[in-house]
């Protein structure tokens, strides 16, 4: 297994953080854009139960692990993801005050989750969570690369993001190498499970995403609108999926290992605030401005 270094640095779980969930973020936190926002909010919905996937389907594979860095690391993406998953339940309490029916959301994705591990292998599972770790560490760089990218949101939701990126990018690396060394999965279940777990993860995004809208009263030509803004925002010149290309890809290399590309530059920005004030919205806000606290 990987030691900490600049390159992988150590996993850390951080708990009982207080990004000021229960203060008064804007319901379209995002810059008043209602497509922005509710984006961001559809996939908020996903994770508590998608953390919950993760960590099952590497717990499957734990007994059959001897390294003594890997069983370390397995433990502490455990801890990291559940977290995730708490913070965003909480802040999903503020979707169901806005008419947004939540549990049916939860418990849609607790259905798929119990149905692919009943149908499929654990090995087939495990490299779904391995790809959905790339792609959501993937997203987690495109996110912190450039301060614009969430200039516009409000500063609890950026540094909550913040905070949710940058363990994604300490334990990036965990599910795939049980997958790699324990599995013992070759090339093409791998990558395959990225091409599904890419398209799984966006339709239930865009659908959980039109769900809101409706709720929120905008007509379905509003919303049609609204998509073809929001599919260029995404994914025309400068576009938040499209600066992941290059990052993305790299899964498909064969040989290719998370730690292939290290963290952002702004890992170090993030992780020295935060280390030293002890405080994730400081952290978050020195993140997006690049400034020295």
């Amino acid at each position: 297994m990987n030691q900490p270094s600049p390159q992988t640095p150590a996993i850390v779980p951080r708990e009982k953080l207080d990004f000021d969930l229960d203060g008064d973020i804007p319901k379209y936190w995002f810059g008043g854009d209602a497509f922005k926002t509710r984006f961001f909010d559809a996939m908020s919905t996903i994770f508590p139960e998608g953390e919950r996937y993760f960590i099952s389907c590497v717990r499957d594979f734990r007994d059959q692990v001897t390294d003594p860095q890997m069983l370390a690391d397995i433990k502490d993406f455990m801890r990291q993801e559940g977290q995730h998953g708490i913070v965003h339940s909480q802040y999903n309490d503020r979707l169901r005050h806005q008419g947004i029916d939540v549990d049916m959301l939860e418990a849609t994705q607790r259905n798929i989750s119990n149905w692919a591990r009943s149908t499929f292998k654990p090995v087939v599972t495990l490299a779904d969570t391995a790809a959905a770790e790339h792609l959501t560490a993937t997203m987690a760089e495109a996110l912190c690369e450039d301060p614009t990218v969430l200039g516009q949101a409000d500063h609890r939701m950026r540094a909550m993001y913040a905070w949710h990126a940058m363990e994604e990018m300490e334990h990036k690396a965990v599910a795939f190498d049980v997958l790699q060394k324990v599995a013992k999965a070759g090339y093409f279940r791998r990558t395959f499970a990225l091409v599904m777990v890419t398209f799984l993860f966006n339709l239930n995004v865009a659908l959980t995403t039109r769900y809101m809208l409706k709720v929120d009263g905008f007509s379905r030509w509003q919303r049609i609108k609204m998509f073809a803004k929001g599919t260029w925002w995404l994914f025309g010149i400068g576009g938040l999926y499209t600066r992941m290309i290059p990052s993305y890809l790299s899964f498909f290399k064969p040989g290719f290992h998370p730690w292939d590309a290290g963290v952002v530059p702004t890992y170090k920005v993030w992780l020295e605030t935060f280390n030293r004030t002890g405080d994730p919205l400081k952290a978050g806000e020195i993140l997006w401005s690049r400034q020295p606290a």
